[in-house]
């Protein structure tokens, strides 16, 4: 390992700032196999003495792996190559929960609690919901793991007379749902980008600012009322969301 870190392949003046090189020297290795997951970086002291270095710029070298997701730290232990995530590929054109995507690719799913309680609704909730005054709401926000990685957290938001039993719900909400008869039947999906915070970040067990996706969805009954509203953060390393598109025919073509 060594030999990929000697002055001459990381110090090229052509090649922009000397932190960017290391980085990039680093991710090419990775890339390359000669660091593979789970595998430990040098100390910092034995990086800078390695390439030429000095450790303010090893340490915003690794820092940016950490941050793009490349290199995990774990506090006492040192710096590691992170795990090769196999990337969920996610129809956008089905209505379809979390356990019910991973079973069907044969995953083993798991949920992490974090609430799941009856609460007074935020003006937001409300609207969403169309609630009156005075109206209570189901809350229920959980860390959803796929063969024991954390994909997302969910946090789900439902009137109190659809879901009067919050703390009942199990593995499945949709199947909580169908057990009422209350099994949404489309939703509106909005996705927009999102740097992490600290807190979900942690939960997610990326860095800080790593890149997510946010996705808030409003999910209808089969008469249009409206029964769930979902406010979601997925992984952006380990997520991608597709969407199949059909050419509307042309009217003035089809007269011709």
């Amino acid at each position: 390992m060594s030999a990929m870190f000697t002055p001459e392949a990381v110090a090229d003046p052509g090649r922009g700032p000397l932190y960017l090189q290391l980085g990039r020297r680093i991710a090419e290795g990775i890339a390359a196999g000669a660091l593979a997951p789970g595998d430990a970086l040098p100390p910092e002291r034995e990086l800078a003495a390695l390439t030429g270095l000095s450790r303010v710029t090893v340490r915003k070298a690794v820092a940016s792996l950490v941050a793009s997701g490349a290199l995990v730290q774990r506090r006492g232990s040192g710096t590691f190559v992170a795990p090769r995530l196999e990337r969920v590929e996610q129809s956008l054109s089905q209505l379809t929960s979390f356990s019910e995507d991973m079973a069907r690719r044969g995953r083993s799913v798991r949920s992490i609690w974090l609430e799941r309680a009856l609460a007074a609704p935020s003006p937001e909730e409300m609207m969403a919901l169309g609630l009156a005054s005075g109206a209570r709401v189901a809350r229920l926000a959980r860390l959803r793991l796929a063969d024991g990685v954390p994909l997302a957290i969910e946090r789900a938001t439902l009137a109190e007379a659809d879901l009067p039993e919050p703390e009942a719900v199990g593995a499945s909400l949709y199947a909580a749902l169908a057990a009422r008869g209350r099994r949404p039947v489309r939703a509106v999906q909005r996705i927009s980008a999102a740097n992490l915070n600290d807190r979900d970040a942690g939960l997610l067990a990326v860095a800080p600012g790593a890149a997510g996706l946010r996705i808030e969805r409003v999910s209808y009954l089969d008469g249009g009322r409206v029964l769930e509203f979902t406010r979601s953060l997925y992984r952006g390393d380990a997520y991608d969301f597709v969407a199949e598109l059909r050419l509307t025919p042309d009217p003035d073509r089809s007269l011709t």
